[in-house]
């Protein structure tokens, strides 16, 4: 099931990253928390690739789901892929 993206997808918003910021954490756990919430973003649209809840992801799932985007973004160029860098 392909999910569409918007062009300038960002996995923290501005919000998200004011309240990290904002939050009375040493900067490796605001590092952290950046990572862990992008990281919640990202297990949402891989789950819903699979149509299945994120606790059902296994991590077989995951690793196809990189690989998948990897191969997209070798053959296709970094704009076709889901994940930018």
């Amino acid at each position: 099931m392909d999910v569409p993206q918007q062009p300038s997808t960002q996995f923290l918003t501005l919000e998200e990253s004011a309240k990290v910021d904002a939050a009375l954490l040493s900067s490796p756990e605001k590092f952290l928390a950046r990572l862990t919430i992008s990281s919640l973003k990202l297990l949402k649209h891989i789950a819903q690739e699979y149509n299945v809840a994120i606790e059902d992801l296994t991590t077989q799932q995951v690793i196809a789901w990189f690989e998948k985007d990897a191969k997209i973004k070798r053959e296709q160029g970094i704009e076709a892929s889901f994940l930018k860098w």
